[in-house]
């Protein structure tokens, strides 16, 4: 486990001062993690309407999501206080670039990103499927690539990015929004939806009637990463990517996102057997 006395172990420290947090570490004066250590502050960025990644009480209630529940966590094995910044998915990068928080988990690492920010590794993994009408009978991606088949996805994203790459041949409608593209497979205009997993089950769990779930096969994968400002000084990164990798493994992170997929009415039953994350 990674607690307070492997944190400082890891990056030189030798004593934690109960009343200001944490002491110096050998990182830079100007990095996140210098920054994390003198301030007793983790700095996070949250999605007020993001379930079941993040949720934003409408009663002035606390945050919840399995991501909330992951960085309290992270925040508690190093001893800090936890403070969310409220954004959106596309000013996360744009907030860890100023240096408004400290790290945002919930970002997959496109090449257009890694540009700009670095990633940890996996948070975790996120298979790709379709919500297609009841007369689909596609069960691969090589069935779904096809000019008959038609296909919405949300333009830019992973689903975008999948189908692209494992149906070209596909009739592809590429609209603004997954709302819109939920919307052209409810008005019949698509044959089938891309979505990742969480999200799909997301929407029937809302929506019954909106179609089944089909996961093509050879199983295809996005990942959900956690994101850092661009630094010289990469100990704060690699502290965080080794605390994912280790709650990876001792099943914190999946314990945390099965008990957060109820926010959204999923259980783990509505998982497809053999699903992992």
């Amino acid at each position: 486990m990674i607690t307070r006395r492997r944190f400082t172990k890891l990056f030189g420290a030798t004593v934690i001062s109960a009343s200001t947090g944490l002491v110096s570490l050998g990182a830079k004066a100007d990095s996140s993690l210098e920054r994390v250590k003198s301030s007793g502050v983790l700095r996070i960025g949250s999605i007020a309407d993001g379930a079941p990644y993040y949720q934003k009480s409408l009663t002035g209630g606390p945050w919840r999501g399995f991501y909330i529940d992951i960085c309290q966590k992270l925040a508690d094995d190093l001893g800090v206080k936890l403070s969310i910044l409220e954004t959106t998915w596309g000013n996360s990068v744009l907030d860890l670039q100023a240096s408004k928080i400290d790290v945002f988990f919930g970002l997959n690492p496109t090449p257009e990103r890694q540009k700009v920010i670095d990633f940890s590794g996996p948070v975790f993994k996120n298979s790709f499927t379709f919500i297609a009408k009841k007369s689909v009978t596609a069960k691969t991606w090589d069935d779904f690539n096809t000019a008959d088949m038609r296909i919405s996805v949300d333009a830019g994203s992973s689903h975008d990015s999948a189908v692209t790459r494992l149906a070209p041949n596909a009739t592809v409608s590429r609209l603004k929004t997954a709302s819109d593209a939920t919307a052209a497979l409810q008005s019949g205009r698509v044959d089938a939806q891309c979505l990742v997993m969480v999200l799909a089950l997301a929407l029937r769990a809302k929506n019954p009637a909106i179609g089944q779930l089909i996961v093509p096969t050879p199983i295809n994968s996005t990942t959900s990463n956690a994101g850092f400002r661009r630094e010289e000084d990469t100990s704060w990164r690699d502290f965080v990517d080794a605390w994912i990798t280790e709650h990876r493994a001792n099943g914190f992170i999946k314990d945390a996102i099965m008990r957060n997929m109820e926010l959204v009415n999923v259980t783990q039953k509505d998982f497809p057997e053999g699903f992992e994350i």
